[in-house]
């Protein structure tokens, strides 16, 4: 399995550390207390470098792509994407920074429930 990490594309530019926007705790309507969830914007612009192992094409994708799953083991917890170059369907392991650049980037995340 090819272990390329994945990188944002936008050289030394996090979601998090864009120009400000305005948001801020407590300034969302309906917010008195300043706790709760605050939404981070997240620009359209952001796009991953990706690889694809079985044509080692190498690209860049956008956060819409790629797919993140968050399941219970480190097995169980991997992001997907179709290679643009050979169409294949491409499943890599997901580690705690990739979880954390994907999901800071906007990508659509699914938390897989283990059965009790």
């Amino acid at each position: 399995m090819n272990r390329t990490t994945l990188f944002p594309a936008t050289t030394g530019v996090r979601p998090e550390a864009l120009p400000a926007t305005g948001i801020r705790p407590g300034a969302l309507p309906g917010s008195s207390s300043g706790t709760g969830p605050v939404p981070v914007p997240v620009p359209a612009a952001v796009r991953f470098r990706a690889a694809c192992p079985d044509c080692r094409g190498r690209f860049e994708l956008a956060a819409a792509a790629l797919r993140l799953a968050i399941g219970a083991t480190r097995r169980t917890t991997f992001y997907t994407f179709t290679c643009p170059e050979c169409g294949a369907s491409v499943r890599k392991p997901a580690g705690e920074r990739i979880i954390e650049l994907l999901t800071g980037g906007g990508v659509r995340t699914l938390r897989l429930h283990t059965a009790l």
